[in-house]
């Protein structure tokens, strides 16, 4: 065969399997199903904001969007709607907490976010005890294995929602969930996460690695 036939067979064999190529990268692209904008990122927090009212009334709101957002100083957010009870507490008294429930505690959680405590005592209604903080104008539930105490220091309106900056002033725990470190150790808090948008409350998982270290291995 000449050699200039068999370099175009060459390069056409080649072209194909380069054609092939990108269309299986191509198909496997496609296989990623858009859903628009939509509040679906898993896992989002399950925490309960403890606040007072302008009586002095201890409430507790669930929320599942909020996350830290500076280390130094060490500050949280937390994003509430205008409507809720806590909103307005949370103005009044320039102060909040965060309490962690742990998986055993899903079910205070879930009710916590069902009721308004314009209408119910949640503490009386679960038997939970509200503890003034140390450090801030807001209750913390003693009952919860981990609580922040934060003052709020910046607020700003998104949408349909508030988005609050705490500082924390304060971080508990018990004894129970701490670990060898000293610090409260994830397996014994055994925190709830959150599913926006499929609704639904889940545990952790098992411990995956060190940070800054299981990447040295690739």
């Amino acid at each position: 065969m000449p050699t200039d036939i068999r370099l175009f067979n060459y390069h056409c064999l080649r072209s194909s399997f380069l054609f092939n190529d990108d269309c299986r990268i191509h198909e496997r692209h496609q296989m990623k199903k858009s859903f628009g904008p939509k509040t679906l990122i898993y896992p989002t927090p399950v925490w309960v904001i403890g606040t007072y009212d302008k009586e002095g009334k201890a409430n507790a709101m669930t929320i599942a969007w909020g996350g830290v957002c500076s280390s130094t100083p060490p500050c949280v957010a937390v994003s509430l709607r205008k409507a809720t009870y806590s909103h307005g507490n949370i103005l009044e008294r320039s102060a909040f907490t965060v309490n962690v429930p742990s998986a055993a505690q899903a079910k205070i959680a879930d009710y916590f976010g069902m009721v308004s405590g314009r209408n119910v005592d949640k503490f009386g209604a679960t038997e939970l005890t509200a503890v003034r903080g140390d450090k801030v104008d807001a209750p913390y539930i003693e009952e919860f294995p981990l609580i922040l105490e934060c003052k709020l220091v910046a607020r700003s309106e998104i949408g349909i929602h508030t988005h609050f900056i705490g500082e924390i002033m304060d971080v508990k725990a018990e004894d129970s969930v701490l670990g060898e470190n000293g610090l409260p150790d994830m397996l014994k808090v055994r925190p709830v996460i959150f599913g926006p948008e499929i609704q639904s409350y889940f545990g952790i998982g098992k411990h995956l690695g060190n940070a800054f270290t299981i990447g040295k291995k690739l």
